[in-house]
């Protein structure tokens, strides 16, 4: 009879992903528990992340709120975590609250007041922990502040203090198929992080949030406390 693993790819993707983030990490020397695995359940079916949450998954990200409120309002877990980490257009922003602990993509003075706006309206949200987009490639595809933007980003929005946004760190993405590239942008973050923390005296200032299906381990290397994996859980999209 076959073992339960085997029966569940899911299961066996999860497991396998789990173990090589902590391959990784101890060859980075660094211990497994400081890194946050979130399985990015965006075009994926309500059925495939409640088997994930049945297999101990507790951290997800969606890229559109049209395609989160198919989940989240049906899974009421109170131990699961859900990250926006699309861009966000801020006439949506109202739309997080209550749903979302976490967005990685917060590139605008702009959209950090209409979320800042949203969470107060909101009595069921306390907070929003808020990492900072940095298009460190350059790459035009890509949204995010430039490295020497966020600085003077992160100095606006303490000098604002907008209620109810915690400011928790930084999230890049890498440079598909060039490793090179990849490492030195994710070692410039990890970099640009730290000064941030140490300059703005920010305590909590202790996140990165970088690493995908193809550079994870990469990301892992270079400090990622957060890796954004899909399709090496999930398999690939229709």
């Amino acid at each position: 009879m076959p073992d339960s693993v085997g029966e569940n790819p899911l299961s066996e993707n999860l497991t396998r992903v789990q173990q090589k983030v902590q391959r990784c990490a101890e060859n980075a020397g660094r211990n497994a528990d400081e890194i946050c695995l979130i399985a990015v359940s965006k075009t994926r079916s309500l059925d495939e992340v409640r088997s994930l949450v049945s297999l101990g998954q507790s951290s997800f990200g969606e890229n559109t709120i049209q395609d989160a409120m198919t989940k989240i309002p049906h899974l009421n877990d109170k131990a699961l975590e859900w990250h926006f980490i699309g861009h966000l257009q801020s006439k949506k922003a109202g739309k997080l609250p209550g749903y979302f602990q976490w967005i990685h993509s917060v590139d605008s003075i702009k959209l950090a007041q209409k979320l800042s706006n949203a969470m107060q309206n909101n009595s069921k949200s306390a907070r929003l922990n808020c990492l900072i987009q940095v298009n460190v490639s350059g790459e035009d595809s890509k949204s995010g502040l430039k490295p020497a933007e966020v600085k003077p980003f992160l100095q606006e929005v303490l000098d604002q203090q907008f209620p109810c946004l915690v400011w928790r760190g930084l999230m890049t993405i890498g440079v598909r198929g060039d490793e090179q590239q990849t490492r030195r942008a994710f070692a410039q973050l990890r970099e640009l992080q730290q000064s941030c923390r140490e300059e703005f005296s920010l305590a909590d200032f202790d996140q990165l949030s970088m690493g995908m299906s193809g550079d994870y381990c990469l990301a892992i290397e270079e400090g990622a406390t957060m890796v954004r994996v899909g399709t090496s859980i999930f398999g690939q999209r229709n």
